[in-house]
């Protein structure tokens, strides 16, 4: 397969009641990882690169690797740009071959949100590339966005409704009580107004910040309506754990590939048990059919 849009995977998740799993990979071998999970599972999959994970690698090198897993893979696989508030940036993406990209002006006004939307979904329309973007304030840190719990601004209901309609955006992110990065302590999700919100809009809804929430809760996350959960901090813990563990055993080791595998195998179980929480077991074949 080609890399595909994440507008029909994510609408097919929305109206099968299940979510499909995003996963931030900076390396070859984080993205190996997801898509070898994926594939095991037959989930479909998102993979997600930062801004700064762009700027580091390059798009086209990681549009290129990631169209690589795509051609040898059995299950849809969309890449996807995240929150990114430079319209130049995301446009590099799209013609690097990004499929999806999200533009994240949360922390304009609602005006400047829905014009700086609109000008990137009118770009992406004429070629297929789904477009996310941000209503309310994620707290936590995402990359080099940093929202402090003051300014973190949960979404309004009736605000989404407008929004999706002011700029045809695809994809929403609403702020419902999650935070990027690992949780202090338990997180305050909105399960009701998830639901006020899927019941105003029709395109899938994001969760941002999964990493760290309890198996619970990302359950009553996806019967409220989120059909896409993003997961980055924790995936980069899990990679970096197991290549400290290498070097705990071994501190003279320098062969890379000695501790890339076992790094690349632990980030494959914890996604596998993302993919489990999300319901996307065996779901490819809802795309494929």
């Amino acid at each position: 397969m080609t890399l595909v849009s994440s507008t029909p995977l994510l609408q097919t998740a929305r109206s099968g009641g299940y979510c499909i799993g995003a996963f931030n990979v900076h390396t070859l071998e984080m993205l190996q990882a997801v898509v070898e999970a994926a594939e095991e599972t037959q989930s479909p999959l998102i993979i997600q690169s930062t801004v700064g994970t762009v700027k580091h690698l390059g798009p086209d090198y990681i549009a290129k690797a990631a169209l690589v897993a795509s051609e040898r893979s059995s299950v849809p696989i969309a890449l996807h740009l995240d929150h990114c508030s430079d319209f130049n940036v995301i446009m590099q993406c799209i013609r690097a071959g990004y499929t999806s990209v999200m533009i994240d002006a949360s922390h304009e006004t609602f005006d400047v949100n829905v014009a700086k939307t609109k000008q990137v979904v009118e770009a992406a329309n004429a070629i297929g590339v789904n477009v996310e973007a941000e209503l309310g304030r994620v707290g936590g840190v995402e990359d080099d966005i940093i929202v402090d719990d003051e300014h973190a601004l949960l979404a309004d209901p009736d605000d989404c409704a407008r929004f999706v309609e002011l700029t045809g955006v695809h994809t929403l992110a609403p702020a419902i009580g999650t935070a990027h990065g690992i949780y202090k302590g338990e997180p305050n999700i909105d399960f009701d107004r998830i639901q006020k919100i899927a019941s105003k809009v029709s395109i899938p809804l994001v969760l941002h910040g999964g990493s760290g929430i309890p198996e619970e809760q990302v359950r009553r996350c996806v019967a409220a309506g989120m059909s896409k959960m993003n997961v980055a901090t924790e995936l980069r813990i899990v990679f970096s754990n197991a290549i400290k563990e290498v070097f705990n055993q071994n501190p003279e080791e320098n062969d890379p590939r000695k501790y890339m595998v076992p790094a690349k195998e632990a980030l494959k179980k914890a996604a596998i048990e993302k993919m489990r929480l999300c319901g996307s077991f065996g779901k490819a074949r809802d795309y494929l059919q």
